[in-house]
């Protein structure tokens, strides 16, 4: 009995012992979630378990299709492109960037998805520095140290998408004649927030309009006789600009129709150039919101495009046919050379929203019409050159410019009016793809700067 007693003893203490003891806690199941968006059709309302670092706290990246801890991830809006300039990317669905989810546009041009849209209020330039002192003027000399131009060429820091307003951009000095001030980065003034270019002799920014010779404003082509006149063109068809034995340069205008003044606003979108048995095509894409680090030149060479890398300073070769291109800035702008022919300086530019509101081209947010910008030098010349802007370096030209007048004019649409881009079939045409035989190499030409001008009004050309 007393053993009985001893063994019902122990068994209440192990008992106690036991309840006694801390209880493991209750492990849950993983909360199960799922893959909710539709567009993620490999993922779509696939289950998955929470992972047990949370798991009752989790959700299913549907891009990954694959659970994270963490709360719920914002559905991306949906945005599509509905410009019917652009084919290839016209009804094309898009998702918003994780960066901004809800507020995101489509750019028809790259058809891409992009956050934070131009806005559709033009926001005037902040006023001008007090600290800011003018360059100094310094008139055009009549001698330079080389053939190389003393100027740099506009450059801009590439910027995620923003108002135009509030985009900065910086001049380079790109001529190695002047070390002291090669390579050398300077923002714009305030004056001109947007385009300015670095005087390399005194190594300081200025702004377009304050150069002698540039482009400004107006649409004006200066010839080699320092006579400036307009040529309006029309839009959708092509010009001839240079023609002569071995170098022929056509220009296919875009622009928009003013039912006011009853002509179109034109600029020019790309150049077709030939010499020898070569080709070239430089031209501007499409756009519809213009965002400066997206690049939107079209190079080629002979029907071969031509891929530069982005990056400044990037160059392409043709050691035989003595081609050179290289980019000027990581994207939309470049410098073609022709050994002992020519030397180009093309730069994409769009119309602003300031332009549009100013000038009052009626163009839209679906097409900022991106245009070119062109800068040229000459190396060699027959007396019989022609063209709107050739023929006033011919021999025998006089010009035909009524001066004196608001706006002098010259006419000609059907007397330098090419087929296609690389058509030489204008009425003065000259190009044979021979050098030339009464060349003029030996005459140092003067630079030519020719762009569209704010007023729509043609291709614009001024010597330097």
């Amino acid at each position: 009995m007393k053993q009985v007693a001893v063994a019902l003893a122990v068994l209440f203490l192990a008992l106690a012992f036991v309840e006694a003891a801390p209880k493991p806690p209750k492990v849950l199941p993983p909360k199960k979630v799922r893959c909710t968006d539709h567009h993620f059709t490999t993922c779509f309302h696939k289950e998955f378990n929470c992972p047990s670092t949370c798991s009752s706290n989790c959700t299913v990246d549907c891009n990954s299709c694959q659970p994270i801890c963490g709360p719920k991830i914002i559905k991306p809006k949906e945005v599509k492109c509905t410009n019917k300039l652009f084919p290839s990317c016209n009804k094309k669905k898009m998702l918003c960037p994780a960066s901004c989810p809800r507020t995101c546009v489509a750019d028809c041009g790259s058809c891409q998805p992009v956050c934070s849209p131009v806005s559709p209020v033009y926001t005037p330039p902040p006023p001008p520095s007090p600290i800011y002192t003018p360059p100094v003027q310094v008139p055009p000399s009549t001698t330079t140290p080389s053939p190389t131009t003393s100027s740099g060429s506009v450059t801009a820091t590439p910027n995620p998408p923003a108002s135009e307003a509030s985009s900065k951009r910086f001049g380079r000095c790109m001529s190695k004649d002047y070390p002291h001030c090669y390579q050398r980065r300077l923002a714009c003034p305030p004056t001109c927030p947007e385009t300015c270019h670095v005087d390399c002799v005194t190594c300081s920014p200025v702004c377009s309009c304050d150069k002698p010779g540039t482009v400004c404003q107006d649409p004006k082509f200066t010839g080699a006789d320092g006579l400036t006149f307009y040529f309006h063109g029309k839009k959708d068809q092509h010009f001839c600009l240079v023609s002569d034995t071995n170098l022929h340069i056509n220009a296919h205008f875009i622009g928009n129709r003013n039912a006011d003044i009853r002509r179109d606003f034109t600029w020019v979108q790309s150049l077709g150039i030939l010499f020898d048995n070569h080709q070239i095509h430089v031209g501007a894409k499409k756009t519809a919101t213009w965002n400066d680090a997206l690049d939107r030149l079209s190079l080629s060479f002979d029907d071969h495009p031509i891929n530069l890398n982005e990056t400044e300073g990037a160059s392409w070769r043709s050691s035989k046919d003595g081609v050179t291109i290289t980019r000027l800035m990581a994207t939309n702008a470049v410098e073609i050379t022709v050994e002992g022919n020519f030397k180009l300086t093309a730069n994409v530019v769009p119309i602003t929203m300031k332009d549009n509101l100013v000038h009052k081209y009626g163009i839209t947010k679906n097409d900022c019409f991106a245009h070119l910008d062109l800068n040229f030098k000459f190396y060699s010349f027959s007396g019989d050159v022609d063209g709107v802007l050739g023929q006033t370096y011919g021999k025998n030209y006089v010009s035909r410019v009524k001066m004196g007048i608001a706006m002098p004019v010259l006419g000609g649409d059907k007397e330098f009016r090419s087929s296609s881009l690389f058509a030489t079939d204008c009425h003065v045409a000259k190009f044979t793809g021979k050098g030339n035989q009464s060349s003029s190499s030996g005459f140092d030409f003067a630079d030519i700067n020719c762009g569209s001008g704010l007023t729509g009004r043609g291709v614009v050309c001024k010597k330097r």
